[in-house]
């Protein structure tokens, strides 16, 4: 005889579901960019100007009582902090807003303001969709000035990092103290273990510091905002006091229920707010960034960098850019080219020598009683040249 029973399939339409009350999620993550950066104060217009030392005076010793003295000079440049914007709008209808659980704005508002962050730190560390009217990013600036180090058979983390021509070892030879580390998340593995000669480990977990971690003093952070970027560098050191930032309109957050709202590319209306009963949030963040790169003692021509990087297995592909500047028909030696912060001066053959990934540049060329020039540089699959040509001021 059968039996019958009613079982969960029947009642599963009167069985209650438990729904935990909290959304599961990570904590919001900041720019680490800004966290170890120096804040200035904030921008009053769309670009801040900072007077930077560009030429440092001598000193001459007198030949005897009656000896002639020398004269020397000094001289100060311009750089320029420039505000880029960083804005998205997010629409909701109003009927979703009203039958959520939860917040909605509320819950987006944090997430917003982290890719905020991950876009900070990908445009000024690895140059990911920098602005135009942002000087190069970090990791092109020292490569520019030969702080690249690419792993290489027979030598272990170590030396490319703490040996004489690690990573430390460039930014320390172009006159700057490390103060401070950038390295993905799968760099840990690399670094634990390592030890200094006397065997004491260089990475060290202190739970007391502000920062956890330390690499030889130096606290390293790893970012978890998904704005560090391990195919381009993996680990990136530097004086983080030499760079600055400065904002010009913190996030602003502005919810609206009127007005259009266009697709970007084709300029057609997507969503009419008010007809289609739908409400959005807008927020809107603007800041500026600068490396400035005074002049040292150890510095004086201004062609070092305070920062430094260590390639990943594969690097990254870059192209030769040749500047060839001449006065007339004769090499001009000592002619200072600057492509968006990046200095170098040119060899006795007038030639100076850029390795650039693709996109566009602006070379400013200057060299005292000639007339300064702009060029602007793309580019692309091949090497590229060029040629300038002085002319004296008059």
């Amino acid at each position: 005889m059968a039996v019958n029973i009613t079982n969960r399939a029947d009642a599963e339409a009167i069985i209650r579901e438990q729904i935990v009350s909290n959304i599961f999620q990570d904590a919001p993550k900041n720019s680490v960019f800004m966290g170890m950066a120096k804040k200035l104060p904030n921008m009053t217009s769309n670009q801040t100007r900072i007077r930077v030392l560009d030429f440092l005076p001598t000193a001459y010793w007198v030949d005897g009582d009656t000896g002639m003295k020398q004269t020397t000079r000094q001289a100060w440049d311009n750089v320029y902090l420039t505000a880029g914007e960083l804005a998205v709008i997010v629409p909701i209808p109003d009927a979703v807003i009203s039958d959520a659980e939860f917040d909605i704005f509320g819950e987006i508002t944090p997430r917003i303001m982290e890719a905020i962050g991950q876009k900070v730190d990908a445009a000024v560390i690895f140059g990911d969709n920098r602005p135009r009217e942002w000087q190069a990013d970090l990791i092109t600036l020292a490569r520019q000035a030969g702080n690249n180090v690419s792993p290489a058979a027979g030598k272990d983390y170590y030396d490319l990092i703490l040996g004489e021509n690690g990573v430390f070892a460039k930014v320390e030879d172009d006159g700057f103290g490390v103060s401070g580390a950038i390295a993905a998340m799968t760099f840990k593995s690399k670094l634990r273990g390592l030890r200094d000669t006397t065997g004491q480990p260089i990475f060290k977990n202190n739970m007391q510091e502000v920062s956890r971690y330390t690499l030889d003093g130096a606290p390293i952070t790893f970012p978890e905002n998904g704005g560090f970027y391990p195919d381009i560098a993996q680990l990136v050191v530097g004086d983080f006091s030499q760079a600055v930032y400065s904002i010009r309109q913190d996030v602003t957050v502005k919810i609206l229920d009127q007005g259009v709202i266009q697709d970007p590319a084709t300029k057609e209306i997507v969503y009419n707010l008010a007809q289609q009963d739908m409400t959005a949030i807008r927020i809107v963040f603007r800041m500026g960034w600068a490396l400035p790169n005074p002049a040292t003692r150890m510095n004086e021509d201004r062609t070092g960098c305070a920062f430094a990087y260590l390639e990943p297995g594969t690097p990254l592909i870059t192209q030769k850019v040749t500047f060839t500047v001449t006065e007339g028909s004769d090499a001009s030696k000592g002619t200072r080219i600057n492509v968006d912060g990046a200095i170098l001066i040119t060899d006795d053959n007038g030639k100076a020598e850029f390795n650039l990934r693709a996109g566009s540049y602006t070379a400013k060329i200057t060299k005292k009683g000639f007339a300064s020039m702009t060029e602007t540089i793309v580019v692309e699959k091949t090497a590229v040249t060029k040629e300038i040509t002085l002319v004296a001021q008059k």
